[in-house]
Order: structure tokens, then C-alpha cells, then sequence
């Protein structure tokens, strides 16, 4: 299980955290536990940091600001990796005292936490499979990234396209998108697809699998970029 803290004053912030890293943990198929902590005096208090992982720390806090809870936690030889959180970029040179691992700017881009979150995951060895986690009345069920070719929406139906058929489920293919990582590509208003499963484009679509999705002029362009530079890697 990967226990994550946070630590901020300003119950707006730590919610700003927290939903982008739950649903990122829960599309990971991870076991997870997060911890928020509104001071640094409450961080350090008793033996709470013991076994946080991952620590997402604001610097600008009333009473024990966040480098000097960030020192505190390294003179109690802790080995979580430490991610800053200031509205000031000046504040992030001061990280490399306490061997802080990165930092994220506020306001809060969704994209950017999760991009974070995966490299200290890496770093934990903990990244595994991906899964898109789907509720339905019989049950939770995870499908494994790697074997969607791409999703399609029909008004409030949204359909998992896979090489062994089809699974919908009740959505929207905007907030599908905000949970995918960016092998997913927007080709058409009603289709995302899984670059990894594009095979060719054709003057009207791609080929994804087994499948011929159309592509729309509006992303167009950018799926050529993003498929040449696929055959470059």
C-alpha cells in the first residue's frame, strides 16, 4: 500500500490535491492511503510520519512553514520523497537542502500533479499496469490500459473499444480523457484512441486495431505529430 501525506493549511488546497490523486491511484489499480495534515506541527507530531511514502508539502503555512517542516522530517532521517507546493517559484531553490524531490506551482493544473505523482512512483518502483476502472450494477471492474484501442462516446454512453469487444458504461468522454495519460489522443469529438494501437492513418481515419476510426479536421494535425513521433521512438 502507498501511503501519501498532505500537508497544508487551506482545506481548498489539500482537496485540490487530493480528488486528482485519488483518481489517478484508483486508475492505477493502486492500494493507497492518503493523509492530510492542515501544520507542519501536526505532520510532525507523534509518530504520524512514519510509513508516508509520498509527501505533497505546502511552504507558505501559518506557524511551522514548510521548509522548516521539511528540515524537521529529514532530522528524523525520513526517506519520504518530498514535494513542494508554493504559489512562489523563488521558495523551490531552497528544496535542494532537504533533498526535496519536485514541486508543484499554484494554482493547481490536474495534469501536472499526476505527472509528478507517476515519476515518484517510479522512483517508489511501485508504477505497474494501468487500468480504466469502470462501476457497473454486477460490480468494479478494471481493464487494463494496454488492451483499449480507444473510447467512444454516444451522447451519455460512453463504449470501451477493445480487440475483444465492447463495454459501455454511463459518461462523459471529456472527464474519461482528464484520467487517461497521454497515450490517449482526442481524434475525433466523439473518440479518443490509444496511440499505441494506431497502426496508419488514412485521409479520413486511422486504423486502431481492428477497428477504422474516423478522425475529425480539427485533430487532424495533431495526431500526425503525434504519430510520427510514436514511429520515432
Amino acid at each position: 500500500m502507498i501511503t501519501i501525506g498532505i500537508c497544508d493549511d487551506e482545506p481548498k488546497m489539500q482537496k485540490a490535491l487530493r480528488v486528482p490523486l485519488e483518481r489517478k491511484l484508483q486508475l492505477l489499480g493502486e492500494e493507497y492511503r492518503i493523509q492530510e495534515y492542515a501544520s507542519g506541527e501536526a505532520l510532525l507530531a507523534g509518530s504520524q510520519t512514519d510509513g508516508l511514502d509520498i509527501l505533497f508539502l505546502d511552504i507558505e503555512m501559518d506557524g511551522l512553514n514548510g521548509m522548516e517542516t521539511a528540515r524537521s522530517l529529514r532530522w528524523m532521517e525520513s526517506d519520504t520523497i518530498l514535494i513542494f507546493v508554493t504559489a512562489y517559484p523563488d521558495f523551490v531553490f531552497q528544496g535542494y537542502d532537504v533533498h526535496a524531490f519536485h514541486y508543484i506551482l499554484k494554482p493547481y493544473e490536474d495534469r501536472k500533479i499526476l505527472e509528478v505523482l507517476e515519476q515518484a512512483l517510479k522512483l517508489l518502483g511501485n508504477l505497474g499496469e494501468q487500468y480504466y476502472t469502470v462501476e457497473q450494477k454486477s460490480g468494479i471492474l478494471r481493464v487494463p490500459l494496454k488492451h483499449i484501442l480507444a473510447f467512444c462516446s454516444d451522447r451519455r454512453k460512453v463504449s470501451i473499444l477493445t480487440a475483444d469487444g465492447k463495454l459501455d458504461f454511463y459518461g462523459k468522454l471529456g472527464e474519461v480523457e482528464k484520467q487517461l495519460p497521454d497515450y490517449f489522443i482526442r481524434i475525433h469529438n466523439r473518440y479518443l484512441a490509444n496511440l499505441n494501437h494506431i497502426t496508419a492513418l488514412e485521409p479520413d481515419g486511422c486504423v486502431c486495431g481492428d477497428h477504422f476510426l474516423p478522425v475529425s479536421r480539427t485533430y487532424r494535425q495533431q495526431l500526425e505529430i503525434a504519430f510520427a513521433r510514436a514511429l520515432l521512438q
